[in-house]
């Protein structure tokens, strides 16, 4: 699995210029203003509601004594807390919406590194969309499911080091399984995509742990993450593909 991890990480090293290349770059304008909106909403609401839900644990500190410093405390503690939930929100609601705009973008990828084929699965914009937000719903509700098995682990002494590595993986597999579908919608239906993603976890981590990455960097992160994570884990994924459809 760590080779296959390396190799997602890898991938992003070549993306940018294929992107360049297939003169791509006209097609991630409706996703990068998703993206861009979507970042905008989250950073809104994180920023407005940190202040109401830190006054609302301010009121648990009794006592005149410290109050005001509980105070600062419990409203950065919510901002961040919001922020986190925000940014996995961001994620899945962003990757959901550019699902029409991203498999085409995936396919003149696929087409360039193989040749066209007619082999693949012909699907609606709306066909994909739905897929879309279904793997996205999926991904979401497993994402925070573990998300709270791991916060809840990490309350024991020693292991909540390790909690916060499992959380950055976490969210970093289930964003490399968003940007993998793109292209395995063409190929593979829903229960398949998700199996041949589970047989290449190594690849959808070491795709997400840049994605992940990508969105602590202010602005120029969340314009540009998903036009090189989604070519990085395309061509990738195309590679696992081939090997897959070898005869044995």
């Amino acid at each position: 699995m760590i080779q296959n991890i390396i190799k997602g990480i890898k991938a992003y090293f070549g993306a940018f210029q294929l992107i360049s290349k297939l003169k791509l770059w006209k097609y991630f304008t409706i996703p990068i203003i998703i993206s861009l909106l979507t970042a905008i909403a989250v950073g809104g609401f994180a920023y407005g509601l940190s202040d109401n839900l830190g006054h609302y644990l301010a009121d648990f500190w009794k006592w005149e004594f410290g109050k005001e410093t509980f105070e600062v405390i419990s409203t950065f503690l919510s901002g961040l807390l919001i922020i986190t939930i925000g940014l996995v929100l961001y994620k899945h609601i962003v990757m959901a919406l550019s699902a029409p705009f991203m498999s085409p973008v995936s396919e003149k990828i696929e087409n360039y590194m193989v040749g066209e084929s007619n082999q693949h699965r012909n699907t609606s914009f709306q066909e994909q969309l739905i897929r879309g937000i279904r793997i996205n719903i999926r991904n979401f509700i497993r994402g925070i499911f573990l998300t709270v098995i791991i916060l809840l682990f990490g309350l024991i002494p020693v292991i909540g080091i390790v909690s916060t590595v499992l959380l950055f993986l976490v969210q970093a597999y289930y964003a490399g399984f968003g940007n993998m579908d793109y292209t395995l919608e063409r190929h593979f239906k829903y229960k398949e995509s998700v199996r041949f993603v589970k047989e290449n976890k190594g690849l959808a981590i070491g795709n997400g742990i840049v994605f992940t990455l990508f969105l602590l960097i202010p602005v120029v992160g969340v314009l540009l993450v998903l036009p090189l994570s989604v070519t990085a884990a395309t061509t990738e994924t195309i590679k696992k593909i081939q090997l897959k459809e070898l005869p044995e």
